[in-house]
């Protein structure tokens, strides 16, 4: 929940001026849903995608106040955010909350990115794996071989969202391995290896480069820093470097 109208479109306008030179990175901007017409009309004709921070499962109704799948894809996004961290906390969301938007995703044809990732109790008591897996098991129940292939994860620790503090490589590198050696028992190897799990949590300009470096990390969903051209753009710019 940040920036206004005018200074969300100056943002992708000066994200758009500098994209040319990382044309192999996919970006997608998701600003609040108030905004997203305006900035779909910016992003019109770029590499950069658009997708929402957020939707509801129903299709239509008396659902006062949220946003369906049809919605967003009349207003041109291709993906939309689940279970970020902060629905999670904040709003009360559970993993069959999640599980049940992302069937209605999925259906609908936009892109599903499914957040997980504990809290920092859950790491300092051992819990890591236990609940990034139980999120996992639970958020994609149901899900077919073919809709795995066609959903991103996003593994963000809670503790290091917002705060400074960030998984160390190695740290991130251990949760996405398990990710994705738990996708793999579920839904097959050849399935897992497909599955973009991105890092989220804390991602900036000067650790981006060493935590994309790593085998089972293959994108970033970034928070404060997309907030300003310069520090997203040098994000862009780290994975552009990457061979992978």
């Amino acid at each position: 929940m940040n920036l206004l109208r005018d200074s969300s479109v100056a943002l992708v306008h000066q994200l758009m001026d500098q994209m040319q030179e990382n044309a192999s990175v996919g970006v997608a901007v998701c600003p609040p849903s108030v905004y997203l017409h305006d900035v779909g009309a910016a992003l019109r004709g770029s590499s950069i995608a658009l997708g929402a921070q957020n939707v509801y499962h129903a299709a239509e109704g008396a659902y006062t106040g949220e946003v369906s799948c049809g919605m967003l894809l009349d207003l041109g996004c291709q993906y939309v955010i689940l279970g970020h961290s902060e629905r999670r906390a904040i709003f009360g969301e559970s993993d069959a909350d999640v599980n049940q938007k992302l069937h209605a995703v999925l259906k609908s044809g936009l892109k599903p990115i499914v957040c997980i990732g504990e809290t920092l109790a859950q790491r300092e008591a051992g819990e890591t794996q236990k609940v990034v897996r139980s999120q996992c098991t639970h958020s994609l129940a149901g899900l077919s071989p073919e809709q795995m292939a066609e959903t991103v994860l996003a593994y963000e620790p809670v503790w290091a969202i917002g705060t400074g503090k960030t998984a160390t490589p190695a740290q991130a590198e251990e949760v996405h391995a398990d990710i994705r050696d738990l996708l793999s028992t579920i839904f097959g190897k050849a399935v897992a290896d497909k599955v973009v799990i991105q890092y989220g949590g804390s991602v900036k300009a000067d650790n981006a480069h060493e935590l994309l470096s790593q085998p089972n990390i293959d994108g970033a969903l970034v928070g404060g820093a997309a907030l300003k051209a310069d520090s997203f753009l040098a994000i862009v710019q780290a994975a552009g470097k990457i061979q992978k």
